[in-house]
C-alpha cells in the first residue's frame, strides 16, 4: 500500500506528463473535490466523472495552457499539502494570469478521498475580464 504522499505525488507526476487518465486513476468514487469560491469552476464535485466534467474539462474550455507547477509537497500523514502556481491564458480575452495556490488532499486506503483548493481567485478573474 502506498502512502498518502506517494498517491498525491503520482497525481502530480501524471499532471506533468499531461496524462489525464493517470491524474484521475487514484480518485475514489466518493471523492469530494472542492474548487474555491470565486474560481471559474467553484463548487464541490463527487467522483471522477463530476470532477472531470466540472473541473478539468471546464478549465480546458475556458483557458489555453492551463498549468499547475508544483513547488512543494508536504507530508502530513493521511493529508498532503501542495504549494505551487497556476498559469494560463483565457481564451476569450487573451489575458494570461499567474496565481499562487495551495491544494489540501485527504487519502485513505490508497485512494484520494478529499481535495480542497485555495488560490488567488482575483488573478484569475482579472484574466477573464
Amino acid at each position: 500500500m502506498r502512502t498518502a504522499y506517494e498517491v498525491v505525488k503520482a497525481h502530480y507526476d501524471a499532471n506533468d506528463r499531461h496524462d489525464l487518465e493517470g491524474m484521475l486513476a487514484d480518485i475514489a468514487d466518493d471523492c469530494r473535490w472542492t474548487e474555491m469560491d470565486g474560481f471559474p469552476c467553484a463548487g464541490t464535485y463527487v467522483g471522477r466523472q463530476e470532477i472531470f466534467e466540472n473541473v478539468f474539462a471546464a478549465l480546458g474550455k475556458e483557458f489555453d495552457g492551463y498549468t499547475f507547477t508544483l513547488e512543494r509537497l508536504l507530508d502530513a500523514g493521511d493529508d498532503v499539502v501542495a504549494l505551487g502556481e497556476y498559469t494560463a491564458t483565457h481564451k476569450g480575452t487573451g489575458k494570461r494570469f499567474r496565481a499562487r495556490v495551495a491544494h489540501v488532499w485527504g487519502v485513505k486506503d490508497d485512494k484520494i478521498r478529499r481535495f480542497e483548493q485555495f488560490t488567488d481567485t482575483l488573478r484569475v478573474a482579472e484574466a477573464m475580464r
